[in-house]
């Protein structure tokens, strides 16, 4: 039997580092303060975490009080999602019952506080179908 090269395809959930993440990483894990204290430590980390922030605005082309730095993919998409909520002019969305686990959770929430979800259709090969009424339509997607 031969054997296939492996293909490591969920990129989603892990990727290898690249070089200069793997320096920056290493050399964050020399500093122990805590970025909202007020010692020297703390106000090192508070430089570091301003920095990143920065240039994470300056990368997007947005201000840095945009940024909002989470511990992960799923505080982040329930981060953002209640967010859209509070802040939307109407009390539906569109999504594909593919998406995560930590998007699907914020809908069903949404769903049972009364928010109309319309769940998009998935074709056998997993891809989600804008349905012919929504075509054309300005909305946006959400995607974990």
């Amino acid at each position: 039997m031969t054997s296939l090269p492996r293909a490591y395809l969920d990129w989603n959930a892990s990727a290898p580092l690249r070089p200069e993440a793997r320096e920056a990483l290493l050399e964050a894990l020399d500093r122990f303060g805590n970025p909202s204290s007020v010692h020297t430590e703390g106000r090192e980390a508070r430089a570091v975490v301003d920095g990143a922030r920065d240039a994470v605005a300056a990368f997007l082309g947005c201000d840095p009080s945009e940024v909002v730095f989470t511990s992960g993919g799923t505080e982040a998409n329930a981060l953002a999602i209640a967010s859209l909520a509070a802040h939307a002019g109407v009390r539906r969305v569109v999504a594909a019952p593919i998406e995560h686990p930590s998007v699907l959770a914020p809908l069903s929430h949404l769903e049972a506080a009364g928010w109309r979800v319309r769940w998009l259709p998935v074709t056998p090969e997993g891809v989600a179908e804008i349905p012919p009424d929504l075509q054309g339509e300005g909305f946006g997607v959400l995607q974990a």
